[in-house]
């Protein structure tokens, strides 16, 4: 189990101990119909408080070949779906919170060279005896490791978007970023599936559509993922019981 290389299942499963846990397991359905295809990029973009944080969560926990998840799925409404066995832990997941990094770097530059030296360090950690091209390039390291083991990589992405938020002045920091995560994902074999979210839809600039092979589902157009990442009449009364019960708890 590592930091960012197949980070587990704790944080899923101390969310699924929660009184206030709503099901959206169904996510996983679609992405797994989506996985290993032309449409493996989908981009969710949600304010905050929408439960965005806690599915990429739930996505890492699923696929995370290092640990089995069985127990904490079986119950849930995945379990239903025909792809549910045949995906479940098996795949080289990388989770990655955007904010976490930014948060610790002086600059745009900074922050991608520290997400690339923490994921070679593990990556390399993990899988010493692959023949590497050049073990100080991510995007090659990646490739040699699939290419070698056969297992391709799941990205989750949290907090993408923290760069356009809070480096709004920074248009070469923006760029480089868009290039970094276009070099990452873009036509890449070892990808099987990205899955980022975060408050605003992919950013564009002019003709330089960084990151145009995303599909984004957003409050406008949440299409397919509509019941998943959001409110319905369902998830209202299951959080609306779970609160009032807490509440009465508490009162007493």
């Amino acid at each position: 189990m590592g930091i960012y290389l197949n980070p587990g299942n704790d944080t899923f499963a101390e969310a699924l101990a929660s009184e206030i846990y709503v099901d959206k397991s169904g996510l996983i359905s679609y992405a797994n119909s989506v996985a290993g295809t032309k449409q493996k990029y989908i981009c969710v973009s949600r304010p905050r408080r929408f439960g965005k944080s806690m599915a990429a969560e739930m996505l890492a926990a699923y696929y995370d070949r290092e640990c089995d998840s069985k127990e904490l799925f079986d119950k849930l409404e995945i379990a239903k779906d025909k792809s549910y066995q045949k995906n479940r832990n098996q795949y080289n997941v990388i989770f990655l919170n955007m904010q976490e990094f930014l948060s610790d770097s002086r600059n745009v530059s900074d922050m991608i060279n520290r997400i690339e030296k923490s994921l070679l360090w593990e990556l390399l950690e993990k899988y010493p005896d692959v023949r590497y091209f050049d073990s100080s390039h991510l995007t090659r390291t990646s490739m040699d490791i699939y290419k070698c083991v056969g297992v391709q990589f799941i990205f989750v992405i949290d907090e993408w978007d923290c760069i356009f938020r809070e480096e709004k002045a920074d248009k070469d920091g923006q760029k480089k970023y868009l290039d970094f995560l276009r070099s990452l994902f873009k036509d890449r074999i070892y990808v099987k599936l990205v899955y980022m979210t975060g408050i605003l839809p992919i950013k564009k600039y002019g003709t330089h559509s960084a990151l145009n092979m995303f599909d984004e589902f957003t409050m406008i157009e949440p299409r397919q993922l509509a019941r998943f990442v959001g409110f319905t009449d369902r998830t209202y009364l299951q959080s609306k019981i779970c609160n009032d019960s807490n509440a009465k708890w508490n009162f007493q």
